[in-house]
């Protein structure tokens, strides 16, 4: 497999690195550390923090990919929530509130990706904001609070003063909705 290449069968990719194939992982950690850098500046802003978590980050990926389940999602999909999670955990181990923590403005992505020379989608410009705006307003509110600003599962029911089960219910069917309309 080569590094340089940028189409790769997600498959693919998905055997040899559970194979273990290093060069596998190159090429993963090549076409997807600039995004959940970003993802994770964006989270806990601070560029050194960011670089340590980038690399514990994809520690986690390469130790933990029995764990990764095709039928529940892109592998993207996973890493960016182990990405996700990892620097919430992160925010939390140092005494910080992660709804304070966590900026809003998608400015700081896009500075992140210029800086390092990638070409990161903007979920507009890929229709996913478009999408999501399919949603019925409660399960759109819930996937802007998650996927979009951040939020826990808990914190979103704090913010929505609702039972964490609704929101988890509401978020997968939700998913499961966009998953749909991404079909059609």
């Amino acid at each position: 497999m080569k590094r340089q290449s940028s189409m790769v069968s997600e498959s693919v990719l998905i055997e040899k690195l559970t194979q273990r194939d290093q060069r596998a992982f190159h090429w993963l950690y090549d076409q997807y550390s600039p995004a959940l850098y970003g993802v994770v500046l964006r989270i806990v802003r601070d560029e050194e923090q960011a670089q340590d978590l980038l690399q514990d980050i994809f520690i986690k990926i390469w130790k933990n990919l029995d764990a990764y389940d095709a039928q529940k999602g892109r592998l993207f999909t996973w890493m960016l929530n182990v990405a996700r999670n990892t620097a919430i955990d992160a925010l939390r181990s140092r005494k910080t509130q992660p709804t304070s923590a966590i900026r809003t403005d998608e400015e700081n992505v896009h500075i992140v990706d210029r800086q390092y020379n990638t070409e990161q989608p903007n979920p507009e410009h890929i229709g996913v904001k478009e999408v999501v705006s399919q949603l019925r307003p409660e399960r759109r509110e819930l996937i802007d609070l998650v996927y979009f600003n951040g939020y826990t599962h808990e914190e979103a029911a704090e913010a929505l003063n609702m039972p964490l089960g609704t929101v988890k219910t509401r978020i997968r069917a939700a998913l499961q909705e966009l998953k749909q309309l991404f079909k059609s």
